[in-house]
C-alpha cells in the first residue's frame, strides 16, 4: 500500500473515529455509518486523482465536488438535475433541511431523532471535517495540524453528551488519530533512511498491539515500534486516570442512570429540557404546526396539551423526578385528590400530531381519564403521562382522549383541607441554597391572605398584572441557584421564568406545586378544529388543593388563559392595594402555523388541505416552506456556482503565471543571469511536456530528455528543432568553462509547446489546460525558494 493511499484511509479511520463522539446525541447510529461510506468514496477520489496528477490542491477540489455530489445524491436526489447534480432546486432543498435540522435541535432533548435535517447536519458536517483533515495530512503532510478539526469534531459531541460511554468515543477518534501520526511518521522514517524494505518482517516485538499496528503499517525498525508503544501508553493513560480520579458529575466509577432522567422501567426515555425547547420554540420565525385537534370542551381557550410535570427543585431548575411507568390501562384511576363534590366535565379529544413533530411524551389535557392510542406506550402514575417506549414517538400519530375535567370553585378551593403529610412533604421541599428574598418576596405579595388557594390567586395575579413584569423570550434563561431572585428583581422573561418562580414562592409558602410542560390550547380554525404550533409550547405552574387535586394557574402575562376559578376570589380579607383580577381568555397574536399559509398557497406539503366546505382535516406539515426557508437560496446557489468556477480557474491561472514568470522579464544584463534564466525555460520545457503526459527523467542529460520528448511527443521537425536548440543552450549554460553570452530560449520553448499541444488529442490538451501534472512541483519549488 502506497503512503498516499495508507495516509487517506488513515484519515478517514481517525474521522470517523472522532464523529463517534456525536453517536449519543441521536437515536440510532446509521448516520455514522452512512458518513463513513461517503466519506470513504470522497477520499477515494482524492486517492485517484493523486494517482495521475501531480498537483495535490487538485485532489482536494476533487473531493469537495464529490462530497457535493454525495449529498446530493443521499438528501436531494428529488430536486438535482439527473438526480446527481445540483441545482438552484437542490440548494433550496439543503436550506429546508438545514433549517428544519436547526429547529429540531432546538425542539428536542438528547437523543434527538434522526430527522433529515439533523442528518444532513450530521453527514455533512463528517465529510467536511474529512475533507479538512485530508488536506492537511495527506495533501500538506501535516497529520499533527489535522487533530485540530478532529478535536473540534470529538469536542462538539463530548460537550453535549450524556453517558457513560464517553470514554468510549474518546478512545476511537484517540485511536484513529494515533494511526494518523504513525502513518505519517512511517513515512518520514522511510524517507530518512530508518525503514526496511517493504517485505521486510516486523520482529516479533511490542505485544499484540504492537503487532496490529504492524499489520496495518507495514515494516518498521525501532523508531516506529518506540513511537507505536509511547502512543499507546499515552492513549491508555488518557482513558485510566480520568477515570479513577475524582471529579464533578463523576468518572467511570461513579454509578450512574439513577438521577440522570433517562433510566426508565420498560425503556428508555428522553425528557424534554424546557428551558431550551421551549425559549427556542418562542423564538423561532415561523410557528410551524405541530397538533391539530378537535374537542367537545366548550372552552377550547382553556384547554392546555399537558407533555411532562416538573416535581424536582434544586434551587437552580425544575426537572422530573425517576418515577416507575406500567403498562397503559384501559381505564386510567381516578386522579389523586379528587373528590366527589367536585364537579367534572367530560370532554373528549381528537388529535393528530404532525409528520414533523417527534416528542418522546404524548401531549395530553389533563387529567386524562382514557386514552386510545397506537403503538408501544407505557404509563407514568405520578404525573399521569404517557411516555414512549422503544424509540415510540409522536411522529404522525392519531390518538383520542377522554378527559375528567374538575371545575372546582372558589370557595371549594378556600376550604380546602390540608394535604396528605407525604404528598406535602415532598411538593414543598426547596433547597438550603435558595435566596431567604424568594420566601420573602412570597410573604410580601400574599400578605393579608387567609388560605393557600388565595395566596396561589395573588402570586398568579402578581406576576400577570400588577407586578410590572414584562413578557419577553430573549433574556437569558438563568441556571443557578440566584435564578429565580435574579428574575425577581429584573422583572423580565418568558413563562419558564414566570413559572418556575411562582412554583418556588408557593413552596416557600407550604403550598404543594409543580410545574407542567406542554402547550397552550392553540388557535382555533375555519373548520372548528384548533391548531396548536411551535410558538404555543408553554410552561405553567400546578398547585395541589385537596378535593381538586393538582391545578393550573396561570402567571405569565399575554399568554394563555387565567382559569375562572382564579377569578372568583371572594371580596372578604382582600387587601386594598391588591388587583382586582378579571376573565381573561385572550392570548398575545401569534403568526399562523406555515401549514395553513401552505394551504393558501396552493402548495400542502403534507397530508389534506381544507375543503372549502370544512368537510375535512387540514395538512399536519411541521416543515417550513421552501419560498421562506431562512437561508437565501439564490445568492447561497450562485456563490457555490462561482466558488466551482474559481475551483476550476485557479490551476490553469497558476500554471500561466509560472510560465511567464520562466519565460518573462527583461533581457539578461550578464552571462550568470542569461544561464539562470535558461536553466528556467528548461524547466518550463520540461513541466510543459510532463502537462502532456511525458514525465521528466532526471537520469537524463538534457539531449537525451529532448530526444526522448521528440519521440514521445510525436514532434514535427520544426518543434523537434527548436527542442535541440533547447538542449544546446541548457549544455552550454551547466558544463561551459565560465558563463558565455547567449541568448535565453524563451521562444523556442513556446514552438516546442505549441508543437505537444498540436501532436495531442482533445483530452490531452484538456488535462494539461485545467490539471497541469507539474503544478504541484512547481508551487511546491516556489515555496522552498520563499
Amino acid at each position: 500500500m502506497s503512503g498516499g493511499i495508507r495516509a487517506a484511509l488513515c484519515a478517514v479511520v481517525a474521522t470517523v473515529g472522532a464523529a463517534c463522539a456525536m453517536v449519543p446525541l441521536v437515536d440510532g447510529a446509521g448516520w455514522l455509518v452512512q458518513a463513513a461510506a461517503l466519506l470513504a468514496v470522497q477520499a477515494a477520489a482524492g486517492v485517484a486523482v493523486r494517482r495521475f496528477v501531480a498537483a495535490r490542491p487538485l485532489a482536494t477540489v476533487a473531493e469537495a465536488l464529490t462530497g457535493l455530489l454525495l449529498l446530493t445524491l443521499v438528501f436531494a436526489r428529488g430536486h438535482a438535475v439527473a438526480g446527481l447534480l445540483p441545482g438552484p432546486e437542490a440548494f433550496a432543498e439543503f436550506s429546508r433541511l438545514l433549517n428544519q435540522g436547526a429547529d429540531d435541535i432546538g425542539r428536542y432533548a438528547i437523543p434527538a431523532p434522526a430527522s433529515a435535517g439533523i442528518r444532513l447536519m450530521l453527514v455533512g458536517g463528517v465529510l467536511v471535517i474529512g475533507l479538512v483533515v485530508d488536506l492537511l495530512a495527506v495533501a500538506c503532510r501535516s497529520a499533527a495540524t489535522a487533530g485540530l478539526p478532529l478535536l473540534a469534531l470529538y469536542s462538539v459531541g463530548a460537550g453535549l453528551a450524556q453517558g457513560g460511554g464517553d470514554w468510549l468515543w474518546f478512545l476511537a477518534g484517540a485511536g484513529g488519530y494515533l494511526l494518523l501520526l504513525l502513518a505519517e511518521s512511517r513515512e518520514r522514517l522511510a524517507r530518512r533512511g530508518f525503514a526496511g524494505q517493504a517485505g521486510a518482517p516486523e520482529p516479533a516485538q511490542g505485544g499484540p498491539v504492537g503487532g496490529a499496528l504492524a499489520g496495518a503499517f507495514g515494516s518498521a525498525f525501532a523508531p516506529g515500534r518506540t513511537g507505536r508503544r509511547i502512543g499507546a501508553l499515552a492513549l491508555g493513560v488518557a482513558v485510566a486516570v480520568p477515570a479513577v480520579l475524582p471529579a464533578i458529575g463523576g468518572g467511570l466509577l461513579t454509578p450512574r442512570g439513577r438521577d440522570s432522567g433517562q433510566e426508565r422501567e420498560g425503556g428508555t426515555i428522553s425528557a424534554v429540557n424546557p428551558l431550551v425547547s421551549l425559549r427556542d420554540s418562542l423564538n423561532q420565525r415561523e410557528n410551524r404546526e405541530l397538533l391539530r385537534y378537535r374537542t367537545s370542551s366548550e372552552a377550547p381557550q382553556d384547554l392546555y396539551l399537558r407533555i411532562v410535570a416538573l416535581d424536582r427543585f434544586d434551587g437552580a431548575t425544575w426537572r422530573t423526578s425517576e418515577r416507575r411507568v406500567t403498562d397503559v390501562p384501559d381505564r386510567l384511576p381516578t386522579p389523586q385528590g379528587l373528590s366527589p363534590d367536585v364537579r367534572t366535565v367530560r370532554v373528549n379529544t381528537s388529535v393528530v400530531a404532525a409528520d414533523g413533530y417527534g416528542q418522546d411524551y404524548l401531549p395530553l389535557p389533563y387529567p386524562a381519564d382514557s386514552v386510545r392510542v397506537g403503538g408501544q406506550w407505557r404509563y407514568e402514575p405520578e404525573g399521569r403521562t404517557l411516555v414512549g417506549d422503544h424509540g415510540q414517538t409522536t411522529r404522525g400519530l392519531r390518538y383520542q382522549v377522554s378527559t375528567l375535567a374538575p371545575q372546582p370553585t372558589a370557595e371549594q378551593l378556600t376550604n380546602a383541607p390540608r394535604p396528605p403529610e407525604a404528598l406535602h412533604r415532598e411538593y414543598t421541599k426547596v433547597p438550603s441554597t435558595l435566596p431567604p428574598v424568594v420566601e420573602e418576596r412570597a410573604r410580601q405579595v400574599t400578605e393579608g391572605a387567609r388560605s393557600d388557594y388565595e395566596r396561589a390567586v395573588r402570586l398568579q395575579e402578581w406576576f400577570a398584572v400588577g407586578g410590572g413584569f414584562t413578557y419577553d423570550t430573549d433574556v437569558r434563561t438563568g441556571g443557578d441557584d440566584e435564578a429565580v431572585a435574579r428574575f425577581l428583581e429584573e422583572k423580565r422573561g418568558f413563562c419558564v421564568h414566570f413559572s418556575f418562580s411562582m412554583a418556588a414562592m408557593a413552596r416557600t409558602l407550604g403550598i404543594p406545586a409543580r410545574v407542567a410542560v406542554g402547550f397552550t390550547a392553540g388557535d382555533r380554525q375555519e373548520d372548528g378544529s384548533m391548531s396548536v404550533g411551535s410558538k404555543d409550547a408553554h410552561a405553567w405552574p400546578e398547585l395541589y388543593f385537596e378535593g381538586a387535586g393538582w391545578t393550573r394557574f396561570e402567571p405569565t402575562p399575554s399568554r394563555g388563559s387565567r382559569p375562572v376559578y382564579t377569578v372568583e376570589q371572594p371580596a372578604p380579607g382582600a387587601s386594598p392595594g391588591a388587583p382586582v383580577p378579571t376573565p381573561d381568555h385572550s392570548a398575545a397574536p401569534r403568526p399562523a402555523p406555515t401549514a395553513g399559509a401552505d394551504c393558501r398557497s396552493g402548495r400542502p406539503s403534507r397530508g389534506e388541505c381544507p375543503d372549502p366546505s370544512g368537510k375535512r382535516s387540514p395538512a399536519l406539515s411541521a416543515d417550513p416552506p421552501d419560498s421562506d426557508s431562512g437561508i437565501p437560496v439564490v445568492p447561497v446557489a450562485a456563490a457555490g456556482a462561482l466558488l466551482v468556477l474559481l475551483l476550476l480557474a485557479a490551476p490553469p491561472l497558476l500554471r500561466t503565471r509560472i510560465r511567464a514568470r520562466r519565460l518573462g522579464g527583461p533581457e539578461p544584463r550578464t552571462p550568470e543571469e542569461a544561464a539562470g534564466r535558461t536553466l528556467a525555460a528548461w524547466r518550463e520545457l520540461l513541466d510543459t511536456a510532463w502537462d502532456y503526459g511525458i514525465p521528466p527523467d532526471a537520469a537524463r542529460t538534457p539531449r537525451g530528455a529532448v530526444e526522448r520528448l521528440v519521440r514521445e511527443g510525436s514532434l514535427e521537425a520544426d518543434a523537434a528543432s527548436a527542442a535541440g536548440r533547447v538542449a544546446d543552450a541548457v549544455e552550454l549554460a551547466l558544463y561551459a568553462p565560465r558563463p558565455a553570452p547567449a541568448d535565453v530560449p524563451s521562444g523556442e520553448v513556446a514552438l516546442v509547446r505549441a508543437g505537444l499541444r498540436s501532436a495531442a488529442g482533445r483530452a490531452a490538451r484538456l488535462r494539461a489546460f485545467f490539471a497541469p501534472a507539474s503544478l504541484g512541483r512547481s508551487l511546491r519549488g516556489l515555496r522552498l525558494r520563499r
